[in-house]
């Protein structure tokens, strides 16, 4: 009867291999972990943050211009640590593209343009989106950096652009996802859709009129007094007015291109 010899050395290199597998599968559990944990916090917990921030936001302006305090142009959110870059369309980032002035009113004219706060000073929340057919309800600051502004669950306002019920283009940047995503489902909007936006003086009522569903995100066209664009001549306006751009991420969980959607100020409702 033959007899199997295991030598001690064999033994102690599957002990080593057996130990190696179990370590490396040990690792393998926990990285899969802490990729969950952080999938989970950036899909529910910035939104989770943001949109109870924003709610609260929103109720605080509600509070102050009922009351009849605050200056528009003076107070607010805190002015953080920089100055917002020249905008392109998007949630964020720069372009080094400047966004010109709109052209002065004729004379004798007078528009909701008269009623208009101060310029609001930077990530300074001084107005309120609603969009009806989204549910949505957020604050409106001014600039579109992401830290003071869109990852707080805002809407940013293009620098640099109009405000609210001017002549020329109230360009807006918002979140599609993540931190509160407001303008997640801004594609579902349709031409006579209405989108409000309320400040310290007035409500402006804006109604949708067309939607480029795709350009690049340095495509500043998008958000000039007359907005078009100049990767899709053909999209966009050429006449003078006073519109309101909506701008986001597209496709959804990437930043590689921008969402557009236009519309044009319906009616004026002095508070």
């Amino acid at each position: 009867m033959r007899l199997h010899v295991v030598h001690h050395g064999i033994r102690r290199r599957r002990a080593l291999r057996r130990r190696a597998l179990w370590a490396g599968g040990e690792v393998l559990v926990t990285v899969g972990i802490l990729m969950l944990l952080l999938v989970a916090h950036q899909l529910w917990w910035t939104n989770r943050q943001a949109r109870q921030g924003a709610e609260h936001k929103v109720e605080a302006l509600e509070r102050q211009w009922e009351g009849g305090l605050g200056d528009p142009g003076g107070s607010g959110d805190d002015p953080g640590d920089g100055s917002d870059p020249d905008p392109a369309p998007g949630d964020g980032g720069d372009s080094g593209t400047s966004v010109p002035s709109a052209s002065p009113e004729p004379p004798g004219e007078r528009s909701a343009a008269a009623d208009r706060p101060s310029t609001p000073r930077r990530s300074q929340a001084y107005a309120i989106l609603t969009v009806p057919r989204l549910g949505l309800r957020v604050p409106v600051a001014e600039g579109i950096g992401k830290a003071d502004v869109l990852d707080k669950g805002y809407v940013g306002h293009y620098p640099g652009t109009q405000q609210p019920g001017q002549a020329g283009n109230f360009a807006l940047a918002g979140h599609r996802n993540t931190h509160g995503e407001p303008f997640r489902y801004i594609n579902r909007l349709r031409p006579k859709d209405t989108v409000e936006v309320e400040t310290r003086t007035a409500t402006y009522t804006y109604t949708v009129d067309r939607t480029l569903p795709q350009t690049s995100a340095r495509d500043a066209g998008v958000i000039q007094p007359i907005p078009r664009s100049t990767v899709h001549p053909g999209r966009g306006y050429t006449d003078p007015g006073s519109y309101l751009t909506l701008t986001t991420c597209t496709p959804e969980y990437t930043s590689r291109y921008r969402l557009v959607v236009w519309a044009e100020l319906a009616e004026v409702r002095p508070r």
